[in-house]
C-alpha cells in the first residue's frame, strides 16, 4: 500500500509492502527512506500533530503510539495521510530534475532568485503572547452557530477589546456585519456607514478592532486541514488590512470529545509574517477552483518550502498557534445581536430597559449591541463616543442622554 507522509517538509510518499505492517514497522520504514531517526518520530493520524510546539503538545497524539498495533486497526490503509512530527534536521532529496542554485554552468532567472527570498516556514512565536475572550461575548457567539445554525454555515465576526504592551489581546465585543455563509464560504457583506457607528463606538470605549472569528462546519470537521486555503485567504486579507502586529484569528468548531459526544471547541491563531508578505506582494492565487485540494495554499509563482520550490503550500506553514484564556469583561451580552435572522428593533430597547429597570441607568445600556442601535439615533462625531465613554468608565449617564434614549424607545 502506498501511505502519503506529511511532515514539516511536506509531502512524502512512502510505499508499504506489507498490508499487515505494524506502527513499529512504519517508523523503521521512514527511519530507512526517509531518514528521520525512530527515537526523534511521534506519528498520528491528526493534522494537528504538526502545530504542537512542545513536549506536553506532543503527548496528546497517543493515536499512533502503540508500536505492535497494525496499520489497519488504526484504519490507516492505502493512500492514508500520516502525519510526522520529528526533532532535529534531515537532508530532503530533491527531484531529479532539478539542479541546485549556484551550480556550475546554471543561469539564474530572477524569478529562481525571488523564489530564494520567499523561503516558507514554521514561525515559532506569534506577536500576540495570549488572547483573552469576554465570556459573555464568546459565550454568545458559539451559542448561535451552535444552536441556531447547527454548525450548519459559516459565521463570522470582529472581535475588539484591547492590546497590552506585552502583546496581550483582550477581546470585550464581537461585532457581526451582513453576511452570507454556507458550508464551505463565508461572505462579509461589510455595510461602511455601520462600521463607522461600530468604530466610533470602540473610540469611546477606548477599545480598537484586534481580530476575526469565524466558526467551521460539521462538514468542514472530516476534512484533512485546520484551515481551508478559502479560510487562510479571508484571515489574511483582513490581518494584512488592519497593519496590528498582534491581530488574532480565532476559530470556533465542534470537535468530538472522548465520550462520543460534541464539545464546542476554540482555537486562536495568527499569519505568520511570511504569510502576511506574500499577501501584501501578490503571491497568492486567489481563484480557488471547486476539484482544488482545500489544505493547499496555491502560490502565483515558486516559492521555497523545506528545499523544494514549489507552488502548493500546506496551509498550516502560514498559522502561528496562540494561547488562549478568558475573562469577565466591562460589557454585557444580553441586547440582541444586529445582523442575525430576526432584525433587532426599537421594540428591543424598550424591553431591555424594562428588564433591567433596577440597574444603575449606565449598567442598563453597557451593552455593544445595545450601543449600536441607539448609534443609528446619534450624532457619530459627538454623541455615539461621548455615550460610549460615559460605558467605559461607567460614569452617570447625562439626562439629555437619558431622555433620548427613552424617547428612542418609547417610539416602538
Amino acid at each position: 500500500m502506498l501511505l502519503r507522509i506529511r511532515s514539516r517538509d511536506g509531502l512524502e510518499r512512502l510505499e508499504v509492502d506489507d498490508p499487515q505492517a505494524t506502527v513499529a514497522q512504519l517508523k523503521a520504514l521512514i527511519q530507512s527512506r526517509l531518514q528521520i531517526p525512530v527515537q526523534s518520530q511521534t506519528l498520528s493520524a491528526h493534522q494537528n500533530l504538526l502545530l504542537a510546539k512542545t513536549r506536553d503538545d506532543l503527548a496528546r497524539f497517543t493515536d499512533m503510539s502503540a508500536p505492535h498495533a497494525p496499520l489497519s486497526s488504526l484504519g490507516i490503509g492505502h493512500g492514508s495521510m500520516v502525519y510526522v512530527h520529528y526533532e532535529g534536521e534531515r537532508s530532503v532529496a530533491r527531484p531529479a530534475a532539478f539542479s541546485p542554485a549556484g551550480s556550475f554552468g546554471r543561469k539564474m532567472t530572477m524569478d529562481d532568485l525571488i523564489a530564494r527570498q520567499m523561503r516558507v516556514g514554521r514561525q515559532e512565536a506569534p506577536h500576540c503572547e495570549l488572547v483573552s475572550f469576554d465570556r459573555d461575548a464568546a459565550n454568545a457567539f458559539q451559542h448561535y452557530v451552535n444552536e441556531t445554525l447547527a454548525f450548519a454555515v459559516k459565521r463570522g465576526g470582529f472581535m475588539y477589546g484591547t492590546v497590552s504592551e506585552e502583546g496581550k489581546v483582550e477581546v470585550d465585543f464581537i461585532y457581526e456585519p451582513p453576511q452570507q455563509g454556507t458550508e464551505e464560504n463565508l461572505l462579509f457583506l461589510r455595510d461602511p456607514d455601520e462600521e463607522r457607528l461600530v468604530e466610533a463606538i470602540a473610540v469611546g470605549l477606548g477599545m480598537r478592532r484586534v481580530g476575526l472569528i469565524f466558526s467551521q462546519t460539521v462538514s468542514q470537521d472530516k476534512k484533512d486541514y485546520t484551515l481551508s486555503n478559502r479560510e487562510v485567504l479571508q484571515a489574511v486579507e483582513y490581518h494584512a488590512e488592519t497593519g496590528l502586529k498582534e491581530w488574532v484569528t480565532a476559530v470556533v468548531k465542534l470537535e468530538v470529545n472522548e465520550d462520543g459526544g460534541a464539545d464546542v471547541h476554540f482555537e486562536a491563531f495568527q499569519m505568520s509574517d511570511m504569510c502576511i508578505r506574500l499577501w501584501k506582494e501578490g503571491w497568492f492565487e486567489t481563484e480557488i477552483g471547486e476539484d482544488a485540494d482545500p489544505k493547499l495554499s496555491m502560490m502565483k509563482k515558486d516559492v521555497m518550502v523545506g528545499v523544494k520550490d514549489t507552488r502548493e503550500v500546506d496551509s498550516d506553514f502560514f498559522l502561528v498557534v496562540v494561547k488562549i484564556s478568558d475573562h469577565q469583561g466591562p460589557l454585557s451580552t444580553t441586547f440582541p445581536i444586529e445582523n442575525r435572522n430576526v432584525p433587532v428593533t426599537t421594540r428591543a430597547l424598550k424591553n431591555h430597559l424594562d428588564r433591567t429597570k433596577s440597574l444603575p441607568f449606565v449598567k442598563r445600556i453597557s451593552d455593544f449591541h445595545l450601543l449600536l442601535l441607539l448609534a443609528r439615533f446619534l450624532d457619530i462625531s459627538a454623541d455615539v463616543p461621548a455615550l460610549a465613554e460615559c460605558v467605559s468608565k461607567q460614569e452617570t449617564v447625562p439626562d439629555g442622554y437619558k431622555l433620548l434614549i427613552e424617547s428612542v424607545a418609547s417610539s416602538s
